[in-house]
């Protein structure tokens, strides 16, 4: 292995320098066209990730466009594990993510051995795992969700079915008490939507009276019930450009705000405000860890790559194909 190589692994990322006289975006898209590549990124990366990418999504639409595309390559503009899923979907696909240390504090809460013996701590319990795991974590599940999905996905069980729920602990408290299930929980958390203060998010409110809250329902439960709409991403995204509200406070990551504003130019859009009093939005620090110079060194070395063991995408590939499976039945 090269020195170049070591350094490589050692940081998770490619590090060179760009070329004097190169366009990096003119680079990227011939790069992606030499290679038969395709860039999907994100709502939550930063805006320039957004515009350079073929497709933009959130978690189910991601997932649902690696499950068809041609490419020989994707390069996956987002977390870990969604590369992870990438791959499970697509063995035969190289399947590159620009930065390594782009993990997702959700999926960490909920490690793989410790979630075994919370299934094992309770018997005849149908397993439904958020797709914010590691593949370790699907091949422990039946049925995956997507914030998309989950609601519908529960109820397509008859109402006497006990199930786990995992990991987050606020979505399936929400989706407990749409449904009136009494699902299992286990207590992870997402980092991002955990932060967000109720007490500034109302003086925002005060400013901007007209506006309408929108809140994922990772949120904890005091900002959800502040919300005029709960939905996933894409669920908000598309609230906020066919509602006749013009201003917006928005209760998730605020990456979303990109394409919220591009979409809706004429409407006014404010990330709603975590309890840290040194920021006035809501970030994701892994998902702003891909940048474009990533991004092109990842196309040109095509490196970084995900790998997952064979024995377990083989199980993982279940849950994730019976939530595409159901995700199609209902037309989401």
């Amino acid at each position: 292995m090269k020195m170049t190589d070591e350094r490589w692994l050692e940081k998770g990322f490619i590090d060179e320098a760009i070329p004097n006289g190169i366009v990096i975006k003119e680079e990227i898209r011939r790069m992606c066209k030499e290679k038969n590549a395709v860039i999907m990124a994100h709502y939550y990366t930063e805006g320039e990730v957004q515009d350079i990418a073929d497709f933009v999504g959130d978690s189910l639409a991601l997932a649902q466009q690696a499950a068809k595309t041609d490419a020989d390559i994707i390069v996956m503009c987002g977390v870990h594990f969604m590369g992870e899923t990438n791959k499970i979907l697509c063995p035969e696909k190289t399947i590159l993510i620009p930065d390594l240390n782009a993990s997702c504090s959700l999926a960490e809460s909920c490690p793989a051995g410790d979630f075994k013996k919370f299934i094992e701590a309770h018997p005849g319990h149908t397993v439904i795992s958020y797709v914010n795991t590691s593949a370790a974590v699907k091949a422990l599940t039946d049925v995956v969700v997507t914030s998309s999905n989950a609601r519908q996905i529960v109820e397509s069980f008859p109402k006497d079915t006990p199930i786990i729920f995992g990991p987050d602990e606020n979505l399936g408290g929400y989706i407990n008490s749409l449904t009136g299930r009494n699902m299992v929980l286990w207590h992870g958390a997402c980092h991002v939507h955990e932060k967000f203060s109720v007490e500034k998010i109302l003086k925002l409110k005060e400013e901007h009276p007209n506006a309408k809250i929108l809140a994922h329902p990772e949120c904890k439960g005091p900002i959800v019930k502040l919300a005029d709409k709960v939905g996933s991403t894409a669920a908000l995204l598309k609230f906020s450009i066919t509602d006749e509200a013009q201003e917006f406070i928005v209760a998730t990551e605020s990456g979303i705000l990109h394409k919220m504003q591009k979409s809706a130019p004429h409407k006014l859009f404010f990330p709603a405000p975590p309890d840290d009093s040194t920021c006035a939005c809501n970030e994701c620090n892994f998902m702003k860890l891909i940048t474009l110079k990533k991004i092109y060194n990842c196309l040109k070395y095509e490196w970084p790559i995900i790998e997952v063991n064979v024995q377990i995408a083989q199980k993982a590939i279940r849950p994730i194909n019976k939530m595409l499976e159901i995700s199609r039945q209902l037309g989401l």
